[in-house]
């Protein structure tokens, strides 16, 4: 079976802003991949001025909210780490283990790889030379974290494009269709950082398991 491999562009964030990020990637992945019968729900983001779609499962909705706070901890208790959330879709296979047994097999054909470098701003930041222009410390603070959002709005909607391009061009190694349920193929979401022997190197696992993927980054 082929397997897909999507390595999404490396997004720059603050602490504050994880969860929003995972929650709009997260979701818009599933969205394309559900592939049953949905309930589709357009969720407007509080920090960015973009609106993504959830599928309309309940379930999908708690596991990915289980899953970002999983990393949210992970995060705080490794600071300056780049980490990476995987979301994999896949199939079960009966196989013959013996004349008299058979066992099941599981088959991924997609991976989506996110990948998320957390700013980490320790306590009490060094103060500029007395010899640098005078500068309102809160003003200037405030412009920069204004042009850093921007940088960031602009860097997440190439991901959600990126996503809808793969989805668009990548659908022979979709297996095919057994229900009619929202969610169609199981699926996991894994967690690793920079820190991690599984890190980077995770993919290279996947691909020795089910075949050489593709790449589209």
């Amino acid at each position: 079976m082929n397997c897909e491999v999507c390595q999404l562009k490396e997004l720059d964030v603050e602490h504050f802003e994880i969860r929003e990020v995972l929650r709009c990637i997260l979701h818009t992945i599933m969205f394309h991949r559900a592939l049953g019968l949905l309930r589709p729900k357009d969720v407007d983001l509080e920090l960015f001025d973009i609106t993504y779609t959830q599928c309309g499962d309940v379930e999908v909705e708690k596991k990915i909210e289980e899953k970002i706070t999983l990393f949210i901890d992970r995060v705080e208790k490794h600071p300056n780490r780049k980490n990476q959330i995987c979301l994999s879709f896949c199939e079960f296979k009966n196989k013959q283990a013996s004349w008299f047994t058979t066992k099941v097999e599981r088959f991924y054909w997609e991976h989506w790889y996110i990948n998320l470098n957390v700013a980490h701003h320790p306590k009490g930041h060094p103060g500029k030379s007395h010899l640098s222009k005078v500068v309102d410390p809160g003003e200037s603070a405030s412009e920069e974290r204004s042009a850093r959002r921007t940088v960031l709005e602009s860097s997440l909607r190439e991901v959600m494009f990126q996503i809808i391009k793969f989805v668009n061009e990548k659908k022979d190694h979709i297996p095919a269709i057994s229900n009619l349920e929202c969610v169609t193929f199981p699926y996991e979401i894994t967690i690793s950082s920079s820190s991690d022997s599984t890190f980077g190197m995770d993919v290279i696992r996947r691909m020795l398991q089910t075949g050489h993927p593709t790449m589209l980054s």
